[in-house]
C-alpha cells in the first residue's frame, strides 16, 4: 500500500502506554512515564494496564481493545507498547485496520511488536518504528543510551525534523557510531534502496502463511533476534527462502543477534556462516551487526520507510522524512509543509 506518515510528535502531545503483548513491569513503566513527563509530554496510562493472564498482559480482547482505543482517541498522538515478549500475534485479527489507516499515529516497539508493525504496515501503509520501548530503554535504570536516544527522537520528534538555519526538512540522515557500539560486517558488496520490512526473525516467520506476512519484493529486509542458536537461525532463514522472501530484495540489514552463538564445544556452523550461506550470493548489498535489536544500543528503524544500504561504504541511511510535519515559523521566513512523501 502507499505509505502513510504519522504526524510528528512534540512536547505537550499525549503518548499512550499500552500492553498488547507481554505483561508489564510497573516500576519500569513508571520510570519511563516520569522521564517522558519531564520532557513535556502527557502520558495516558489505562486504568488496567498492569492486568495479567499467565505470560500475557490480559486477555486477547482486552489487549486488542486497548490498542484500538489508543488509535481511536484523537487526543493521543503516539502509542508506546510497554514491551514485546509474547502475545502480539494473537490479536492481529482483532484489530481494525481501516480505523488505524484513518488515524495514523507514531507507533514504536521491537521484539514481539514486530507482528504489529508488519500487520499495520501491510494493511494500512503506515510507517511505524522498530525501536526501544518503555520497559527496555525509556524505563531502564540508566534510560536510553545516548546513541539510542539520538535516533529514537530523530525519527519522529517535531523539533528534530528541520534544519533551524534554513527551515528545510532534515529527514535524510546516515547512522553514525563508533566501533565501541558496533563494528559492521559486510557480507556482500553493493548499494541499494527500498522500503524497509522485517524485524524480529522469529516473529517474521510466525506470520508466514498468514494474511499479515511481509511483502519483500523490491524492499530492504531487516532482521534481528535473541537467544536463537545457529541451527534455529538456519531453520528460520530456510523458511524465508523457501517462501520466496529472499527474492527480488534491494538489500539486507542484519541487526544484533544477541546470544545466538553455538554452545561451547557444540559441533555447529557459526552464526556468520549461516548468514553467508543465505545472503552471500543474492547479488545485493548485505550488512551485518548493525546496532538494532535486543541490545542497549538499539537504533530506531522505520518499518515502511525508505532506506539505503551502501555496503561498499559501510553506510545505512534514511532517505526521506518519516513523519508528516510542519517547519517552525521564523521571523521573515515562510513555512513550507513537508508531507514526508
Amino acid at each position: 500500500m502507499p505509505p502513510i506518515y504519522p504526524p510528528a510528535l512534540a512536547p505537550g502531545d499525549t503518548i499512550a502506554f499500552v500492553a498488547p503483548a507481554g505483561k508489564l513491569d510497573k516500576e519500569r513503566m513508571e520510570l519511563a512515564r516520569k522521564r517522558l513527563e519531564e520532557m513535556g509530554f502527557h502520558v495516558s496510562v489505562p486504568e488496567n494496564l498492569y492486568r495479567t493472564r499467565g505470560y500475557l498482559a490480559g486477555t486477547d480482547k482486552a489487549r486488542a481493545d486497548e490498542l484500538m482505543k489508543a488509535f481511536k482517541n484523537p487526543e493521543i498522538k503516539a502509542i508506546f507498547p510497554g514491551t514485546g515478549y509474547y502475545g502480539a500475534t494473537r490479536i492481529l485479527d482483532r484489530l481494525d485496520y481501516e480505523l488505524i489507516r484513518k488515524n495514523p499515529k507514531v507507533l514504536i516497539g521491537f521484539s514481539d511488536i514486530t507482528a504489529i508493525h508488519l500487520a499495520v504496515n501491510s494493511k494500512t501503509g503506515l510507517v511505524t518504528f522498530h525501536s526501544p520501548n518503555p520497559m527496555y530503554g525509556l524505563g531502564s535504570k540508566n534510560g536510553l543510551s545516548d546513541f539510542s536516544a539520538e535516533y529514537f527522537w530523530r525519527s519522529f520528534l517535531q523539533e528534530k525534523q528541520f534544519d533551524v538555519d534554513n527551515g528545510k526538512p532534515a529527514g535524510e540522515y546516515a547512522f553514525s557510531f563508533p566501533e565501541s557500539i558496533a563494528k559492521l560486517k559486510i557480507i556482500a558488496p553493493g548499494k541499494g534502496r527500498g522500503r524497509l520490512v522485517g524485524g524480529n526473525l522469529s516473529l517474521v516467520c510466525a506470520l508466514m502463511g498468514s494474511e499479515y506476512e511481509m511483502d519483500t519484493d523490491g524492499k530492504v529486509l531487516f532482521l534481528e533476534d535473541v537467544g536463537e542458536r545457529p541451527y534455529r537461525l538456519d531453520r528460520y532463514l530456510s523458511q524465508l527462502r523457501l517462501g520466496g522472501k529472499l527474492k527480488n530484495l534491494k538489500g539486507v540489514l542484519l541487526g544484533r543477534f544477541s546470544d545466538c552463538d553455538p554452545k561451547e564445544g557444540e559441533e555447529s556452523l557459526s552464526r556468520d556462516e549461516v548468514f553467508q550461506d543465505y545472503f552471500g550470493k543474492l547479488g545485493i548489498p548485505v550488512i551485518a551487526d548493525f546496532p538494532a535489536g535486543h541490545y542497549r544500543y538499539n537504533a530506531t528503524l522505520p518499518i515502511g520507510g525508505l532506506v539505503e544500504i551502501d555496503a561498499d561504504q559501510g553506510k545505512v541511511s534514511i532517505i526521506e522524512p518519516l513523519v508528516d510535519t510542519k517547519p517552525p515559523i521564523t521571523p521573515g521566513a515562510k513555512a513550507e509543509k513537508s508531507t514526508g512523501k
